[in-house]
């Protein structure tokens, strides 16, 4: 399987089949789902056909933003009523996965990290919420991913298995970040294993992936900041080639950056390692 690369196109129009040209023209094979709502029946058909013409693969409709553990009932309402409107839409139109993170207990958005975000509370919560989620939409064809977190569950690919067993439900998926969960210098520098030990473990479940990068800085407090990809310590030949290997269909989309040029240079970092180790997009 060659990797499906994505990334926003920054193109002008919103016509599916010149959205599809533009990733076709970037060199993509995968990318994010064009803006679209669940009541426009026809432009979701649209952009089914004009993206699977191209072979462009659609990796997610993203669901970020809603906070599935919110203390307020009515927040945490809103967002699960979301997640299950994205997911519909994720069917709808034929993308691998809805994706978000399993929330936080923390007080409000400057405030996520809680203890109890990784504790038995915040794992049997978030089983609690995708089986709400998936019972409720009972998706056909795309899955609800969550993303892996450096303070939230999952935080690990283990702590990501412990969820797949105890959610057990066919429309459940795995998206992958590794730069989320390097939280720790040994896993800064140790990141090619880190990377392998969440393919072997979680490869058969994995539907998207994010491509990004970490940095470590100076100082005697380990501070570690998200940066474009190529521009720090991730081991992209480990990442390529594990997604590569892959015998089902995932993407891998750059995200996080501001300009088609930051975009642009991430994605000529990511083909030109793919190029040296034989890896095909």
């Amino acid at each position: 399987m060659s990797v499906k690369l994505g990334a926003p196109v920054f193109c002008k129009s919103d016509d599916p089949v010149e959205l599809a040209q533009a990733h076709v023209e970037m060199g993509y094979r995968g990318g994010y789902c064009p803006s679209v709502s669940l009541g426009e029946k026809d432009k979701i058909r649209d952009i089914e056909k004009a993206f699977a013409a191209k072979d462009v693969v659609i990796g997610e409709v993203s669901a970020f933003g809603f906070n599935m553990m919110a203390r307020d009932e009515e927040e945490r309402k809103k967002a699960l009523e979301t997640m299950c409107y994205r997911l519909t839409l994720a069917d709808e139109v034929g993308a691998l996965c809805c994706v978000n993170i399993a929330g936080f207990l923390g007080e409000n958005v400057s405030n996520r990290i809680h203890p109890d975000n990784l504790s038995k509370v915040g794992f049997d919560l978030t089983v609690e919420n995708i089986r709400y989620i998936l019972d409720s939409v009972k998706p056909k064809r795309a899955k609800f991913a969550l993303e892996m977190m450096p303070w939230i569950i999952p935080d690990s690919p283990d702590s990501f298995l412990d969820l797949i067993n105890a959610i057990d439900h066919p429309g459940f998926g795995v998206h992958i970040d590794p730069a989320n969960i390097i939280n720790s210098p040994r896993r800064y520098f140790e990141n090619g294993k880190l990377i392998e030990d969440c393919f072997t473990k979680l490869g058969r479940w994995v539907v998207s992936c994010h491509a990004k990068d970490a940095v470590i800085l100076g100082g005697f407090t380990v501070h570690i900041n998200e940066v474009m990809a190529g521009t720090g310590n991730l081991n992209y030949k480990t990442y390529l080639r594990c997604l590569d290997a892959l015998p089902q269909k995932a993407t891998l989309l750059i995200e996080h950056l501001k300009t088609p040029e930051e975009y642009k240079a991430a994605s000529d970092y990511i083909f030109s390692v793919g190029k040296e180790i034989g890896v095909s997009f």
